[in-house]
């Protein structure tokens, strides 16, 4: 039998029915299918507090810009230190304690990580692999003798040792990690004049006492036997020691030596990690993650009053 021919609108109606369901079909991909092109991703990448810091100090040239900027203006203020020997600039607590400076030979001391070398690809590692700092992997890193130098870190110190100034490296850097932090250092063009300009955590100063991590008796150690024209750092630490790791603390320091910094001491930027961190929860390390970054929220200021 002949089937009879459709109207024009019927057809035009079962053909869009048609299209319709073919494209229904097409836009679900099977199993294990990538997704078309364009299509929006489910978010997959966990939150990370530092992503940004690390990747900011990796990629901006603004981070770069400021730490040039730093050196900068520091070597050209070492000839004014240099003539000036009045000119010291450990506070007068640790002066006193090394003793006069006025005839000794001049020094300069930087902390390493995040001053002179830069060890955010450690801290990118543990943000690839959702991991927080641990001291083996630390040690591992600095073992690995990979940190590059902070942007200007170089062309300063090179600079200081040109004018007969020794550079001393204070940092909480294990003592025990002296050859892989020398060896990183005078890979990359940092001078070491000796072995004994790298002050590192653990490392006895006679005549005096002092528990944790502080650098006070290291500090000391250097004014002993030189004037110490200039600090450089990326934390308060670096240049004085806190009584203790809180805010109010911290403000406290910084109004008793405002002109300091710029003249004798040098602060570097570091937005990835340092002791301003813990101070907004108590420096309770052992809360669980959630709870320390709910600590770091409500210390936001949401207004400046």
């Amino acid at each position: 039998m002949r089937l009879q021919p459709r109207s024009n609108l019927t057809r035009t109606a079962t053909l869009l029915a048609a299209a319709l369901a073919l494209a229904g079909c097409r836009s679900l991909p099977a199993d294990g299918a990538p997704a078309a092109p364009g299509a929006p991703q489910a978010a997959s990448v966990p939150a990370d507090d530092n992503l940004n810091a690390v990747l900011w100090m990796q990629r901006s040239i603004e981070y770069r810009a400021l730490s040039e900027t730093v050196f900068r203006a520091a070597t050209e203020r070492l000839d004014t230190a240099l003539a000036d020997t009045s000119w010291d600039a450990l506070v007068a607590a640790e002066r006193a304690a090394a003793g006069d400076a006025s005839s000794l030979p001049p020094a300069v001391i930087l902390d390493i990580d995040e001053t002179v070398l830069d060890n955010s690809a450690y801290q990118a590692r543990l943000v690839v692999d959702g991991q927080e700092f641990t001291d083996p992997a630390w040690d591992a890193w600095v073992e690995e003798r990979k940190a590059i130098p902070v942007p200007g870190a170089v062309a300063f110190t090179q600079a200081a040792a040109a004018k007969g100034i020794t550079v001393f490296y204070v940092s909480n850097r294990s003592a025990a990690l002296t050859d892989a932090t020398l060896d990183n250092l005078r890979s990359q063009g940092l001078p070491v004049q000796h072995d004994g300009v790298f002050l590192g955590l653990g490392l006895q100063v006679p005549g005096c006492e002092q528990a944790g991590s502080g650098k006070t008796c290291r500090r000391q150690l250097v004014g002993r036997t030189h004037r110490v024209l200039m600090q450089f750092g990326d934390q308060l630490g670096d240049f004085v020691q806190p009584a203790a790791n809180t805010p109010a603390l911290h403000e406290e320091l910084h109004g008793q030596y405002r002109d300091w910094f710029g003249a004798r001491w040098w602060v570097l930027p570091n937005p990835s990690y340092g002791a301003w961190e813990p101070a907004q929860f108590d420096n309770a390390w052992s809360l669980p993650r959630p709870e320390r970054r709910a600590r770091k929220r409500d210390a936001l200021r949401t207004d400046m009053q």
